[in-house]
């Protein structure tokens, strides 16, 4: 028997004829070749849009019956069929089939075998082009305001641990560092709060994505839109959109929502990555100033005595990774004409990649920190270290009428007679006919910390406001949540 004649047997039967063939087969003659289909199929990744695509077919079909287009009854029978296949994906027993090149024709054939007749209407004023855009909006919508929920979390870590540290007596110190070399002590919440501010404005950027995502591509079409009384703004509102799309032809092209969410996740990864490398060197043997919880370290296979922060190395290592990711997909767009091309079927492995990858990192690093033990006393005697004064003897001179190059140049060479003679500092400076008994006193443990009274330093008067404006700014970004 013929292909057509089958196709004729079908139809008069009542049968879809998009049941075992692709939806896209009226076109062609003969069935496409396994290798086409192998190396064009996405259903293998895409697959995760489910629930996206079934709550965007749903508002579509709504819309179909809303301007005329389907009657009540095909439009309940459409919207039945969606129920009953989004129930079979949340029970697992939704069953592809091998002409299912992705996720949306794998849903319209499954709606289609259920309805019948009326399920063949499902696409009506629809192409894959706005469908596939649109379920991919969904889902950004959702993951991505995840990944900032859960940045805010680690922020307010940061913060429930700077404040144990303040409470603290004396308040938990340590060095600062430029160069990695010691350079001035700083309140561990000052530094804890550090890497917070970064990760809160990476929340505000990430926010700043989702409100331009926010417009719906449904009702573009192929590229055209449609010459069907449709009512994009119907489906728009029915699925939470704030705006409807301006241009058809920017509709189904643009991947703009994805680029910036790759971007916002690999500086965010950027600066996960500073905080997990601090956090090797923090809890290694050579700096000692933290001590990890066993239930967030790991071992050697061959050496007993290791406790690795692979927690806070991982963090270091993925931060390529989105990188990748980002400039991937930077890759794919800079050459594509408009409208939709095939290209931009390499827009989902790299995104679904980073947000599941950020999400775990963001949930491990925040159980790493939450769970850490500091060692005050390594820190103490680290951030108590008399050189790290220098600054503060050279700004005593200045506040006594000596010029800060000469200043500097005076204390350069106290310090350098201390190095070399090994004599004490606080001897050496205490001796000094520019310096004296009260210049020596700056050196005593803690008194640097206390001198660092400026907006925004790293001593206990301006750490103290800043913890004000640092719970306003999480409160800001958890308004910007709802």
């Amino acid at each position: 028997m013929s292909g057509n004649s089958k196709k004729k047997d079908a139809q008069k039967s009542g049968e879809s004829v998009t049941a075992g063939a692709a939806l896209w087969h009226g076109r062609f003659d003969v069935a496409p070749d396994v290798a086409l289909m192998h190396y064009t199929q996405s259903l293998s990744f895409d697959q995760r849009l489910w629930h996206d695509d079934i709550v965007a077919s749903k508002a579509h079909v709504q819309m179909l019956g809303k301007v005329g287009i389907l009657t009540s009854s095909d439009t309940s029978a459409v919207i039945a069929a969606l129920d009953q296949t989004h129930k079979e994906f949340e029970e697992g027993s939704f069953e592809f089939v091998e002409t299912d090149e992705d996720i949306h024709t794998a849903i319209e054939r499954r709606v289609t075998q259920i309805a019948g007749e009326a399920g063949a209407r499902l696409h009506t004023g629809r192409s894959r082009n706005d469908q596939v855009v649109t379920a991919l909006r969904l889902w950004c919508r959702r993951e991505a305001a995840t990944v900032a929920h859960l940045a805010i979390k680690l922020a307010e870590t940061l913060h429930v641990r700077a404040d144990e540290a303040d409470s603290c007596n004396p308040p938990l110190r340590l060095p600062g560092y430029t160069h990695l070399q010691r350079a001035q002590p700083v309140l561990l919440s000052h530094h804890l709060r550090a890497h917070g501010w970064a990760l809160l404005r990476d929340v505000d950027r990430m926010f700043d994505a989702l409100k331009r995502l926010n417009i719906s591509p449904l009702g573009a079409g192929a590229l055209a839109g449609s010459s069907l009384p449709l009512d994009p703004h119907f489906t728009a509102e029915q699925l939470g959109f704030a705006h409807v799309f301006h241009n058809s032809l920017d509709a189904v092209s643009d991947r703009d929502f994805v680029g910036e969410i790759l971007f916002v996740v690999s500086l965010l990864g950027v600066h996960l990555s500073r905080l997990g490398e601090e956090w090797v060197l923090w809890t290694s043997t050579e700096f000692g100033y933290a001590t990890l919880n066993d239930a967030f370290a790991t071992g050697s296979s061959m050496l007993p005595q290791k406790k690795n922060a692979d927690i806070a190395e991982l963090a270091r290592g993925k931060a390529g990774r989105f990188i990748g990711n980002l400039t991937g997909l930077l890759t794919t767009l800079k050459g594509l004409p408009l409208a939709y091309n095939r290209d931009l079927q390499e827009d989902k492995e790299p995104l679904f990649d980073s947000i599941d990858q950020m999400q775990r990192a963001l949930i491990a690093i925040e159980g790493m920190i939450s769970t850490a033990t500091f060692n005050v006393e390594r820190m103490q005697i680290a951030a108590d270290d008399p050189m790290m004064g220098a600054t503060d003897l050279a700004e005593y001179l200045v506040r006594n009428g000596v010029p800060f190059r000469d200043a500097h140049a005076i204390v350069g060479a106290v310090v350098r007679e201390s190095l070399f003679t090994q004599q004490p500092l606080e001897d050496i400076v205490r001796a000094h006919p520019k310096l004296g008994t009260e210049a020596a006193n700056l050196l005593a443990p803690g008194m640097a910390v206390k001198m660092r009274t400026t907006p925004g330093g790293a001593g206990l008067a301006p750490s103290a406001i800043q913890r004000e404006q640092y719970v306003a700014e999480i409160d800001r970004m958890k308004g910007r949540a709802k």
